[in-house]
């Protein structure tokens, strides 16, 4: 082993390393510096995707937002976007285009004509209007009159078109 240097102390700490050996001190702490910074790493990018796997049981529309607004706060470092996410990832919206889809479905068909009544639908009402006029609800029996018929009705949509 090589002498000290006839300036330095007698007892040198056990982290001084002499010449040419590795500095085991110098690699624990690199080891650590990089085992801490990809925990640290790991956790903040859980913390940032917290409020897409809240959103996750919410719509799609709701979870896309949510999303949008969590990437803009992780690469902007702007926390009122995440503040924002989560908030609305754990708030319900309702439920808005299931019922604007099926009023949208309903004027479809109602654009195209299948609305209108099929001739048979319009010859069985009235039949069963003047069964009902022969037996009332009660079970008592009226003396035996002939019904009358019951006109058959010409659909609103045709009144209309007479109009216009």
């Amino acid at each position: 082993m090589e002498e000290t240097h006839p300036g330095a102390v007698g007892h040198l700490p056990p982290f001084i390393t002499g010449p040419g050996q590795t500095d085991v001190l110098f690699v624990v702490m690199v080891v650590f510096l990089i085992g801490a910074v990809l925990i640290i790493g790991n956790l903040y990018l859980r913390l940032h995707a917290l409020p897409e796997h809240v959103a996750h049981r919410t719509h799609k529309v709701q979870l896309e937002i949510v999303a949008i607004l969590a990437l803009l706060a992780l690469f902007t470092h702007n926390h009122l976007y995440w503040i924002a996410a989560l908030l609305l990832a754990f708030v319900q919206l309702p439920d808005f285009s299931t019922p604007i889809a099926s009023m949208a479905k309903s004027l479809e068909r109602l654009a195209r004509g299948d609305d209108r009544r099929r001739e048979e639908e319009v010859k069985v009402v009235p039949v069963l209007m003047t069964q009902s006029l022969v037996k009332p609800l009660n079970g008592e029996d009226r003396p035996r009159e002939e019904p009358e018929a019951v006109p058959e009705a010409t659909p609103l949509t045709d009144k209309l078109e007479a109009r216009g």
